[in-house]
């Protein structure tokens, strides 16, 4: 492995950038004005935190590292920056298994109690305005209010990141965000600006594999994973310190859409996870997550293939297995989405004793940012003071006034050391908070460690963790994106990278492309591993179950259809945990066989298939006869087809189902009794049907 700081040292001329692993890549173009701080000191490197030894603590009098950062942060007001549109519940943390052993923290020692949390999801890319179902990441974040004070798990629902230190990430979302001289497109990455900026990242690789998967479009807030990216420390009541990696597992079990879904729910409902969560919780259905744990040494870290970080790896559970420790449950929404969701302010400092820190260089960015993101949007220091952000416990200081604050202090002592007064607040040397007196050494320097320069070879073990579907979905992913963009330097860039995850891969997105030329291999610090074993652990399709709890079924009604039918399936499909959602062509019903009204919830028009798990077509030859002639009839039998889903229907429903071009298959079942088709809905998508259907590349 190359030395870090003698590829820092070789000469390079005007065109030549230092990629993040430390390897040389070219930039098309002349020569480039010189970078600087906004006091106008040249920039000597703008990818690496200075830091005490390579994988050391990033330092505090980085000001050029605070400057961006600080810059980054103020940038919006008041919406955030990043993870605009969100949506957030009220719930409990209940402790299933004691972690004293590892962690003093109160919130993990009692089995069975409970603690109150708060817990916001989000899209990370687009703004307040946009649509939930785009691809993108989701932030999990959650505020547990400890008795010790509030501990705030601040996460996403993957276990990896883009970078590996936070004085990129400023670069990341501009790069993602709409391009700055024409405000568009917003809530997307596939542009040139944000594939420029990757394909000159190798360290996103991971990421990307992630990004293009179907984790970037989950089915629900409450049918995805999450994760606490970064290792953290757990430190026990002697003093030892255990590593942790956070993990958070849905009850529903994890399930996403597919990619012409989401783009079609963005119409008929841009609001359609956040509707969800909020729909689940008002009917009582509360959604649940297991807490758990990956655990372990530093005899472990010093082992493992990878840097434990590098927040662009993972630990695979088949090498660590989690260990479940907790439940989370939602049962209360917000009573006011400024005031709680809006207003919700989450820091990675916010911990108790027993919880610590490493030194990521992503965290320790992260560490600083938070803090200062949350005093410029919420309008000052002052914001722990409101109500969704006040821990639970008591809250006791000498920080005093500073923009809206909302106590009253009294007393005229606010300051410490003091003699004046007997009630004065006083520091707890032995209860308070301690950090891990990890011994630390090292130069100053702006170095990325060697240990963090394999780039390419976690990503393989991705791609090829996944089921022939879900590789089919990244590659498409990969395409689709890539040929948005215009810059064909970019894509050709582009493909050098995958070519280095995998060349099969990489030629299959080139097909996809129309590229007919040789795909040159990008430079890298570190050739790729082949030998890593497949992880069927971070395939969502490896680890499903069937089951239809939490899920909704569609049924289309029309004037003829026989009413037992609908009664039959809201009956049969309430037992597996599933809803029924009755659409007809008009809002007010339509006329059953037997002369009565069957209430509709949905106005065909507004109640596209896309967005339901499974649908019944329940039509009468007559209702099929006329809704032949409706557009919005034949494209919600279409669509349904087209998704891959279960369709259950009547016999007088064929002529519809011909219309649509409904072929024969597995996941076409005749309607008599509900069971059969609830049963075959249940096992989830007909992955068989998905050649016949779309292009794969």
């Amino acid at each position: 492995m190359k030395d870090v700081r003698a590829v820092q040292s070789r000469k390079k001329d005007a065109r030549d950038v230092i990629g993040a692993g430390g390897e040389l890549h070219q930039v098309a173009g002349g020569s480039h004005p010189q970078m600087t701080t906004n006091q106008g000191v040249a920039i000597g490197d703008d990818e690496n935190s200075l830091r005490s030894g390579q994988r050391g603590p990033t330092l505090l009098e980085d000001g050029s590292l605070i400057e961006k950062l600080n810059h980054f942060n103020h940038e919006r007001i008041p919406e955030r920056v990043v993870h605009a549109r969100g949506a957030a519940a009220h719930g409990y943390f209940e402790l299933t298994a004691s972690l004293a052993d590892v962690s003093n923290a109160a919130i993990f020692k009692n089995v069975g109690e409970r603690t109150p949390l708060f817990t916001r999801f989000s899209t990370v890319a687009g703004n307040m305005g946009s649509a939930d179902t785009a691809r993108d990441v989701r932030g999990f974040a959650v505020k547990f209010y400890t008795k010790e004070g509030n501990w705030d798990l601040v996460g996403n629902n993957m276990p990896v990141f883009f970078i590996q230190d936070a004085i990129k990430f400023p670069d990341l979302i501009h790069a993602a965000k709409q391009e700055p001289d024409r405000g568009f497109p917003q809530a997307q990455t596939a542009h040139d600006t944000f594939w420029d900026w990757a394909s000159l990242s190798p360290e996103s690789t991971h990421m990307l594999m992630w990004i293009m998967s179907d984790r970037a479009i989950p089915r629900a807030f409450r049918m995805m994973e999450g994760f606490g990216v970064h290792t953290f420390r757990l430190v026990n009541d002697a003093g030892k310190s255990t590593y942790v990696k956070f993990h958070w597992r849905p009850k529903l079990g994890t399930q996403s859409i597919i990619w012409d879904e989401a783009l079609k729910i963005s119409g008929s409902d841009p609001d359609f996870h956040r509707r969800d969560l909020w729909n689940a919780i008002d009917m009582g259905d509360f959604p649940e997550w297991e807490l758990a744990v990956q655990l372990f040494d530093d005899a472990f870290a010093e082992s493992f293939d990878f840097d434990v970080l590098d927040s662009t790896k993972l630990i695979p559970e088949e090498t660590i297995p989690l260990r479940v420790v907790g439940r989370m449950v939602l049962d209360r929404n917000p009573d006011n989405y400024f005031a709680e969701t809006e207003q919700v302010a989450f820091c990675t400092t916010h911990v108790v004793p027993g919880i610590d820190f490493t030194n990521d260089p992503l965290l320790q960015g992260r560490n600083q940012s938070y803090q200062d993101t949350q005093i410029i949007r919420l309008g000052g220091p002052n914001f722990a003071q409101l109500p969704i952000n006040q821990p639970k416990c008591p809250m006791r200081n000498f920080q005093r006034d500073g923009h809206m604050q909302m106590g009253i202090p009294k007393g005229r002592v606010s300051y410490s050391p003091s003699s004046l007064s007997e009630t004065t607040e006083r520091a707890d040397p032995l209860n308070g908070f301690t950090s891990f007196p990890a011994t630390e050494s090292g130069d100053k320097l702006r170095v990325r460690s060697a240990t963090f320069a394999d780039h390419y070879s976690q990503a393989r073990q991705f791609f090829f963790s996944q089921t022939e579907p879900e590789q089919n979905h990244i590659v498409s992913a990969f395409v689709f994106e890539l040929s948005k963009v215009a810059t064909e330097a970019v894509r050709l860039t582009m493909l050098g990278r995958l070519a280095n995850v995998d060349m099969g891969v990489a030629q299959r997105v080139a097909d996809g492309l129309g590229y007919e030329g040789p795909i040159p291999k990008a430079s890298a610090m570190v050739a790729t591993r082949t030998d890593l074993a497949a992880s069927p652990m971070l395939s969502i399709l490896a680890q499903f179950k069937p089951t239809l709890k939490g899920r909704l079924v569609g049924c289309l009604v029309a004037d003829g259809t026989d009413p037992a039918v609908v009664t039959a399936l809201v009956a049969e499909a309430k037992k597996h945990g599933a809803q029924v959602k009755v659409i007809a062509p008009k809002v007010g019903g339509a006329k059953g066989s037997d002369g009565g009204t069957i209430p509709a919830d949905f106005q065909l028009a507004g109640g596209s298939s896309v967005l339901f798990d499974t649908v019944v077509v329940a039509l009468s030859e007559a209702g099929a006869a006329t809704l032949v002639k409706e557009a919005a009839a034949v494209a919600f039998v279409h669509d349904a087809f087209a998704h891959l889903k279960v369709i259950g229907y009547t016999a007088g429903a064929q002529a519809l189902l011909d219309k649509a071009g409904v072929l024969a298959d597995a996941g076409v079942v005749a309607m008599g009794k509900p069971s059969p088709y609830l049963t075959a809905a249940s096992k989830g998508r007909i992955w068989a049907r998905e050649p016949t259907v779309r292009a794969v590349y």
